[in-house]
């Protein structure tokens, strides 16, 4: 099996969160992101190994992933942002359905180990931030991909396509899209964290209480106004609109009027870690106004002001 990989690395996304008022993101609307560029992987020829600490090393292709018992997981699906600059402020996000097969069901297949850690490998490879790299590697927790993780082949009920991973690529829902590593070809059992550019040196921040940066995982609570739009002339009653999502569910969501914070309608999640629909009606005089959402999750995390990447989104608007 061999990858074609695009020359330069591409970033894909639709401007401004207007795209992001359909609950399902349109394939075609849900951003692109390639560290090495787009690896185009030959579906006739593509295999998944499943190895490392295993009783039975497994070589599926295509065809023996679509025979197992599949699932259909809706997730939000975010970009951290570039790790050379993880504070920056990026809003690339998307809530897709996924298809594929439980990563625990090929564990069990496999006759897995205790790991305690998961090796996902990709096929894309190249050079980012001045290091050659063969091939794209993450890690997770052995508990956390039994508990969730899939082997997704399937998006919005097409075959995955080369843009997004395809033929199969690893979905961790409630992480960020760097842990979902697109065009999978290895999922390896290991006593260890793997040693690599994207694992232990990059996609590393600080976490309060712990001993040193720790990897990027789990998802920022977040959230956007997806109505009125940036610029919009509006009427004097105005309903704002967006969504909100985290890693935890999102317990609240604050909207904002030049300052003044109002607690708005909002959806629960539900069994799946998707976006949440939040909603106000608001009254607003004629002149020009500044809407916004702050998000609050079930474990108390609130979306910050500034200066971080998920901070408060907001929007000018004015009324004539």
């Amino acid at each position: 099996m061999t990858a074609r990989m695009d020359p330069a690395t591409t970033t894909k996304w639709i401007p401004g969160p207007e795209r992001l008022a359909a609950r399902v993101t349109a394939v075609q609307d849900v951003y692109v992101i390639g560290h090495f560029g787009i690896a185009h992987v030959d579906p006739g020829t593509w295999r998944l190994r499943v190895d490392g600490d295993v009783a039975t090393p497994l070589d599926l292709d295509l065809a023996d992933l679509r025979a197992l018992p599949g699932v259909d997981v809706p997730a939000v699906l975010e970009c951290f942002g570039n790790p050379l600059v993880p504070g920056e402020l990026v809003r690339r996000a998307a809530n897709v359905v996924w298809h594929g097969v439980p990563v625990a069901a090929l564990l069990d297949a496999a006759g897995a180990g205790p790991g305690p850690s998961l090796w996902a490998t990709g096929a894309d490879a190249g050079e980012f931030a001045g290091v050659a790299c063969t091939e794209y590697r993450k890690d997770v927790p052995l508990a956390v991909a039994r508990e969730r993780a899939i082997v997704a082949f399937g998006l919005n009920g097409a075959p995955l396509d080369d843009e997004h991973g395809g033929p199969a690529r690893l979905v961790v829902p409630g992480w960020f899209g760097t842990n979902n590593v697109k065009w999978l070809t290895a999922l390896t059992v290991a006593d260890r964290r793997p040693e690599h550019l994207f694992t232990t040196r990059l996609y590393q921040r600080p976490v309060p209480g712990a001993d040193g940066p720790q990897p990027v995982r789990d998802l920022d609570v977040t959230s956007v106004v997806t109505a009125p739009l940036e610029g919009a002339a509006v009427g004097t009653a105005v309903t704002v609109t967006g969504w909100a999502w985290g890693a935890e569910p999102v317990a609240a969501v604050a909207v904002g009027v030049d300052g003044a914070w109002g607690r708005a309608d909002l959806e629960p999640r539900g069994e799946h870690r998707t976006w949440q629909r939040f909603a106000l009606a608001v009254d607003l005089p004629p002149g020009e106004h500044v809407l916004a959402a702050r998000a609050t999750d079930a474990a108390g995390r609130v979306q910050p002001d500034g200066g971080a990447r998920n901070a408060v989104h907001a929007v000018s608007v004015s009324v004539r």
